[in-house]
């Protein structure tokens, strides 16, 4: 996992769920993240309602990319009736031994390839059984289907309880300035006590950064006049400020454009300054530190 791309292009709006791209322009985004470094792709078994993996294995094979250039990670554990999934009537998490195996078989089947770098269970469910999540686990490892294991939204005691029974390497959670809530729970402190890479699904609070009330309205027109007086977007000072964070947070950029991805690259190699970042937590906070 250290050796993924600092940034993960996240695939989750390249199909039905967002821009519905055609295998070709799919193929051609592919290749954008390559040419700028970006070789770290991140998925789910569900994404698309299921359709997702397969339009993203097809465009694989189209674009003549290295398997062993890329890294895939993929996910599962959320069950969502629709077409594919028929016979289910509402939503919910399935984390058994049986469920993961056949959903890493499945997924394999979908991406034209015979294993995943990392396999994650996609959130936690309140009647998971981690001894079965573990078995799973080792039964893919030794088989050579996935090489790493990971955690989504887990909590530091569901991640602890989770490590009783098998290593995960990575760790997905809602973290952005936004959503500091990861930083002060205790979750970014127990990915770095464990060696576990932190990544954040949502790395500038889903592109609505505090419009939602007056006050919030208030605090995104002084973060805007913040990040202009420094020649930043919000953008840009949303991911800088995550970046920033020495447990090497990855931030996942799901978009379905080029330039989108290339905004949060060209930021891997610009360094802010620790009182940089205090002043944007301090503006976050709306007070001053004690």
């Amino acid at each position: 996992m250290r050796d993924f791309s600092k940034v993960v292009a996240g695939v989750i709006r390249w199909g039905s769920w967002g821009s519905k791209l055609s295998s070709s322009k799919m193929t051609s985004l592919m290749n954008s993240c390559m040419e700028m470094g970006v070789t770290t792709f991140d998925l789910a078994d569900v994404y698309g309602n299921y359709t997702t993996e397969r339009e993203f294995g097809d465009a694989l094979i189209l674009s003549g990319i290295p398997r062993d250039q890329i890294q895939i990670i993929s996910k599962c554990g959320i069950v969502k009736p629709c077409a594919e999934r028929p016979g289910f009537s509402i939503s919910h998490y399935n984390t058994s031994k049986r469920y993961i195996l056949e959903s890493v078989d499945q997924s394999l089947e979908n991406l034209n390839t015979e294993y995943l770098d990392v396999l994650m269970i996609n959130r936690p469910s309140p009647i998971m059984n981690y001894g079965e999540m573990g078995e799973a686990f080792h039964i893919l490892k030794e088989a050579g289907k996935v090489r790493e294991f990971g955690v989504v939204n887990f909590s530091p005691d569901q991640i602890r309880a989770m490590l009783k029974y098998y290593p995960i390497t990575s760790h997905q959670s809602e973290f952005s300035i936004s959503h500091l809530n990861p930083m002060n729970d205790g979750t970014i402190d127990t990915c770095v006590a464990n060696d576990i890479v932190p990544m954040s699904w949502s790395p500038i609070g889903g592109g609505a950064i505090f419009t939602n009330t007056k006050s919030g309205k208030r605090k995104e027109i002084k973060l805007e006049e913040y990040a202009q007086s420094n020649g930043w977007t919000i953008t840009e000072m949303a991911l800088l400020f995550l970046m920033h964070h020495p447990a090497g947070i990855r931030p996942i950029i799901n978009h379905a454009k080029a330039d989108k991805i290339k905004e949060a690259v060209d930021l891997i190699n610009i360094e802010l300054t620790n009182e940089k970042w205090f002043e944007i937590l301090i503006l976050l906070q709306g007070h001053e530190l004690p």
